[in-house]
């Protein structure tokens, strides 16, 4: 076992317990600890595993392979297995990971637009997905990277991409879609989906110091909640036909949380929906987005919502990682992005309470 991952869960085991009184209250004390304990070494040897198929399958220009021809050299890929060595505590040119972020991070800034647009040369019409990932992990590493070459890269291009969604946030939507984003830098509506990964990478680039006026992640919150159903649970957009879904009630969670409505009603209640719609069957429709962003929204509550969330996916994660460390591909879309894109999201999930990636502290 990773003696450097037992150390990571050490210290978190630790900060739970000795928390002040105020900070007790959000995290349900030690309790999670106690409860999630006999998880423990399965979590730390399933990351593990995930990570050693990652690093064994990128490609020498730093992509990582996908089944299907339009997710191929697709950057929101690459970032998201990027991420998953991050939230692991591993960080860019050091340790057993460096250079295989390093060149992850590169792939990245070598398929970067003039405009800032981080795409490439993927096929796929939502391209906003991709962009929004890809800014989002370099706000993450800037000021981490070693090369100081490296460095000067990211600072060339991470300020065109954030301006990219800023724009992206500011074109004239109807009554309700403003604030949010879509699939391309022109949309004129907006999905949850995507608004949520823009959301995400703004307020991880503004918490790195980045020119990002409070007032625009303010607009994405208010979109955000534009997409409530009054169940408590999120739809696709305003006014969709028919109820919430997890990944999408996940992903409202999020926001909100990362947005600072820390104590709005709206948390609890889309912590209480998931709680009654937990997933009871392992790689169903859309499985692993929203695995990713229940895990990351209910962390965030803390507490009980955390320990049920994470009881449940532990029972359905755990068991079905595969002999050679990668989860099974996905249902639907997800079955195009392939097993490096459900391992990325299998080890973001379970790598939650390492609180290494910056965006997702409590």
């Amino acid at each position: 076992m990773n003696s450097h991952r037992t150390y990571r869960f050490f210290v978190a085991a630790v900060v739970a317990a000795v928390l002040p009184a105020t900070a007790a209250a959000d995290d349900g004390g030690d309790k999670p600890h106690r409860e999630l304990a006999r998880y423990e070494s399965r979590v730390e040897e399933a990351i593990d595993r995930g990570l050693e198929y990652l690093a064994g399958q990128q490609n020498e220009d730093g992509s990582w392979p996908a089944p299907h021809t339009h997710m191929q050299r697709n950057t929101g890929i690459v970032s998201l297995c990027v991420m998953a060595f991050l939230a692991s505590g591993y960080t860019p040119g050091t340790g057993p990971y460096g250079d295989v972020i390093d060149r992850g991070i590169d792939f990245i800034l070598d398929n970067a637009e003039e405009n800032g647009m981080l795409i490439g040369t993927e096929t796929s019409q939502r391209t906003m997905y991709s962009h929004s990932i890809s800014t989002l992990m370099l706000t993450e590493v800037s000021g981490m990277v070693i090369d100081r070459r490296r460095q000067q890269r990211i600072d060339e291009v991470l300020p065109k991409a954030i301006g990219l969604l800023l724009s992206a946030q500011q074109v004239q939507k109807p009554d309700g879609h403003q604030g949010g984003w879509r699939y391309q830098t022109n949309s004129t509506d907006s999905d949850i989906t995507v608004s949520g990964w823009a959301m995400m990478a703004l307020r991880s680039a503004r918490i790195n110091g980045a020119p990002v006026p409070a007032e625009s992640i303010e607009q994405a919150v208010r979109f955000v909640l534009n997409c409530r159903h009054p169940s408590g649970g999120f739809v696709y957009m305003p006014g969709s036909p028919g109820g919430p879904g997890l990944a999408r009630t996940g992903t409202g969670l999020l926001c909100l949380k990362m947005g600072g409505r820390h104590g709005d009603e709206a948390c609890a209640a889309a912590g209480d929906w998931i709680l009654q719609n937990l997933p009871d069957a392992f790689r169903g429709l859309w499985f692993y987005y929203g695995i990713y962003h229940c895990s990351q929204g209910m962390f965030q509550l803390g507490g009980d919502y955390w320990v049920q969330w994470a009881e449940r996916m532990y029972d359905l994660m755990l068991p079905n990682q595969r002999d050679d460390g990668s989860w099974p591909t996905g249902m639907g879309g997800e079955q195009w992005a392939g097993p490096n894109y459900t391992t990325a999201m299998a080890v973001l999930s379970l790598s939650v309470p390492l609180r290494q990636l910056p965006i997702y502290q409590r």
